[in-house]
């Protein structure tokens, strides 16, 4: 578990190396912004978080309860939704606009060409949509 990061991913590094040859600069991981996102873009006022699919429970291929240890498992996980809701509401409620990429869309047998994800993210930062998501083909949204 010690070599599990939560900051610079590779699907987060991906997002990252994306955005800025297309001319975006963000800042990276601000601590004075509820939950830290991983990449905030000031200028378009939007942020952009980067979440595993394992770690935040999202229904999809990437994610399955491990066997041993369940209820430990099922308690962090719950916890981590919980705390991404909360997150989520506190930053709209500041006048941020959020956008979720889900590792499934980078990752596995439903990943999406990061070309497209990454053309995706471009237009919704020029668009005024306050919400937007992006998961792997025929993925599910977590409940």
């Amino acid at each position: 578990m010690s070599a599990i990061r939560s900051k610079n991913t590779k699907p987060e590094l991906l997002i990252r190396r994306g955005l800025h040859a297309r001319g975006f600069r963000f800042r990276l991981h601000e601590k004075s912004l509820p939950g830290t996102p991983d990449i905030v873009l000031r200028r378009y006022n939007a942020l952009i978080d980067v979440r595993g699919c394992f770690f935040h429970g999202h229904n999809c291929d990437l994610f399955r309860l491990p066997r041993t240890r369940r209820d430990f498992w099922e308690s962090k996980i719950f916890s981590n939704r919980a705390r991404d809701i909360k997150t989520a509401k506190e930053l709209r409620a500041m006048g941020w606009r959020v956008a979720t990429v889900w590792e499934c869309a980078l990752r596995g047998s439903k990943k999406i060409n990061s070309e497209t994800v990454i053309d995706s993210l471009s237009q919704w930062l020029s668009s005024d949509e306050k919400l937007f998501e992006i998961r792997g083909v025929d993925s599910c949204s977590p409940p």
